[in-house]
């Protein structure tokens, strides 16, 4: 399909969810184990033996060795982002033993930002997330840490990066450390039809991420059943838009290096 009507493909579908937004549908959270999902700096308790890092979740399937490529399109050029799922797993300060996700971000061959993710999956099936270890590089040099944080330290909660059975009107927090790091997110949709590089896809998940930290900013999420995040779209504080290349296979190993060194 060429890239017009691509485009209108996008549009409508973000226009339909956003009637439904502002209709009044982000009413009360889903519970999720008995209660609400957590939003802001809600406490929560979580019990370890109740998560695993094996993550299968539907519309992000974490397998070890996944590895997926997108194109990021950006004013100073377009940035390559790959997303690894390394065979490594870490333990969170809260106990919870957490699959290790690499993301790196690419301007040509300069390594710009490099980030070790930390997710689990509870037993009802919701991923959460868990913390990162993240860096900015300018010319091979660190330059900024900002936005790290483990879940259980200096205050850091956990957040939730997919319920498990997402629902148009869940609200819930994806990671808290006050003037840090307090994404919001929302589910919008469960039947969205978008179009990327690597393919087209139905019954796509739509999400949207806001922060108190930058209120002007908002961005859109689709994931595609099966396959994970698909296209995200800046719709406020921004003209971005970060979409799939490619799904690989890498081998056991891949990606666990130090920052820095994501190969």
């Amino acid at each position: 399909m060429s890239g017009i009507p691509h485009a209108r493909i996008v549009t409508i579908s973000l226009a339909a969810s956003a009637a439904v937004t502002f209709a009044g549908c982000t009413a009360a959270s889903s519970p999720v184990g008995g209660s609400p999902l957590p939003v802001e700096d809600d406490p929560v308790r979580l019990d370890p033996d109740r998560f695993t890092a094996d993550i299968d979740h539907p519309y992000w399937p974490m397998k070890p060795g996944t590895r997926w490529t997108y194109r990021e399109t950006d004013p100073d050029g377009d940035l390559t982002v790959v997303v690894t799922v390394t065979s490594e797993t870490r333990m969170i300060a809260n106990g919870i033993e957490a699959r290790v996700v690499r993301d790196a971000v690419w301007r040509g061959d300069e390594l710009v930002e490099d980030t070790f993710d930390w997710y689990a999956q509870d037993s009802a099936g919701t991923v959460w997330y868990l913390g990162e270890d993240t860096a900015e590089f300018e010319d091979g040099a660190v330059v900024s840490r900002e936005g790290s944080f483990e879940s259980g330290v200096d205050g850091a909660l956990p957040g939730i990066i997919l319920p498990a059975h997402p629902r148009p009107g869940m609200e819930y927090r994806q990671e808290y450390l006050e003037g840090e790091a307090e994404d919001q997110g929302a589910v919008l949709g469960t039947e969205e039809l978008v179009e990327v590089p690597y393919g087209a896809f139905d019954g796509a998940l739509l999400t949207r991420d806001t922060t108190p930290l930058e209120p002007t900013v908002e961005e859109l999420k689709f994931y595609a059943p099966e396959v994970g995040p698909v296209l995200t779209v800046s719709v406020s504080g921004g003209s971005g838009r970060e979409e799939l290349l490619s799904v690989t296979t890498v081998p056991d190993g891949t990606a666990t290096g130090p920052l820095g060194s994501p190969d």
